[in-house]
């Protein structure tokens, strides 16, 4: 497989993306990025036993390597969790020359992430993504956090990693629900910016769920592109960068109201995607065909397409006025303003949504 590599333009913040196979034991993708010989590999109990030995051939140069190894699951996405990574660094007396590795999913690399944005003030980190769903989203951007009981990712902080390194080779362990799980942000992008990228992937999907390595390798390239692309534009999210969201606002109040992890991200952004393609038609922006078609791809994903039996109306509301896009009291939605594009808007009659909440 051919290197791929994609640069997030944020001036003299910038940095680069690789995708490729072999990537994880290449010291060449990782020494130039170190801050110094001093390194804090972050990573769970899951992908410890996959991958460390790997990623220790390519870190065999390092001076002082330490490891943190920590427990899987949405549910640990805590601030007694994050603690973890803070004593491993004290401990091991870390400096402000140190870096951190973020090796596995979302929940690690958005821990490892705001642990490097705290830590003495801000120190270096890597974004080594395992999943799917972190290698097209979220290792890319610089959104770091931790979830509260109350909201997800709701304590956190933007702070951007040094490079991303994508070892697509990572995919063949991955399980088949965090496979579709990941297929959920890929198809986010289609339907968000890039109708040619959607019908592509009407037409791939079935390699895509086979693992064809030239299908996952394009559609990581496509989608790591498109989040590059947005974010450059919108480092914080104070205007584009929330089309990024569509389906996260019902997703995130399926996630919430069921405990996490029970309902992996994935899994509740594809149903909140399918409820978000609901309220643009009924709002007259998307017609009933698109809906469906949005429908369609959804669920040939091994996604579910409607929430969990137990979401009331006044549930999804309850967890929705939390939600980050809230502003001054409004609660404002990532819905289609047409096919292959998205818009973030409070402009959107009550009672319409309360038909999408009560008709699913």
């Amino acid at each position: 497989m051919t290197l791929r590599t994609i640069t997030v333009d944020l001036g003299d913040r910038s940095y680069p993306i690789f995708i490729g196979e072999n990537l994880l034991t290449n010291p060449e993708y990782f020494l130039p990025y170190l801050a110094a010989s001093q390194v804090l590999v972050v990573t769970n109990e899951t992908i410890d036993p996959l991958y460390s030995k790997q990623l220790r051939q390519a870190l065999a140069g390092v001076a002082k390597l330490d490891w943190v190894v920590l427990p899987d699951g949405e549910q640990f996405k805590t601030l007694e969790t994050l603690n973890q990574i803070f004593d491993s660094l004290l401990t091991g007396k870390h400096n402000r020359k140190t870096t951190l590795v973020a090796l596995g999913g979302g929940v690690i690399g958005d821990m490892t992430g705001f642990a490097a944005a705290a830590y003495q003030r801000g120190v270096n980190f890597i974004q080594v993504p395992t999943t799917l769903l972190s290698q097209v989203d979220s290792s890319v951007g610089g959104k770091t956090g931790v979830n509260h009981a109350l909201g997800k990712n709701m304590i956190g902080a933007f702070y951007q990693p040094r490079s991303v390194i994508i070892d697509t080779q990572v995919l063949a362990t991955l399980p088949d629900r965090e496979l579709s799980a990941g297929l959920a942000e890929v198809i986010k992008y289609g339907l968000i910016a890039d109708i040619q990228f959607l019908e592509w992937l009407e037409l791939n999907l079935e390699r895509l769920m086979a693992r064809d390595s030239d299908a996952l390798a394009y559609a990581i390239e496509v989608s790591c592109k498109t989040k590059a692309w947005v974010v450059s534009q919108d480092e914080h999210e104070s205007g584009i960068r929330a089309i990024l969201n569509l389906g996260h606002t019902f997703g995130h109040a399926i996630e919430s109201s069921q405990g996490y992890g029970v309902w992996v991200h994935g899994e509740a952004v594809g149903a909140g995607m399918v409820m978000a393609a609901d309220l643009s038609n009924r709002l007259g922006w998307i017609d009933h065909q698109f809906y469906r078609r949005v429908v369609n791809l959804i669920k040939a994903a091994g996604l579910p397409i409607a929430p969990p039996k137990n979401m009331t109306p006044e549930v999804f509301l309850s967890y929705m006025s939390v939600d980050k896009k809230v502003l001054d009291g409004s609660l404002r939605l990532v819905l289609l303003r047409e096919p292959g594009k998205a818009v973030v808007t409070e402009d959107f009659p009550a009672e319409l949504l309360q038909q999408t909440l009560m008709a699913f």
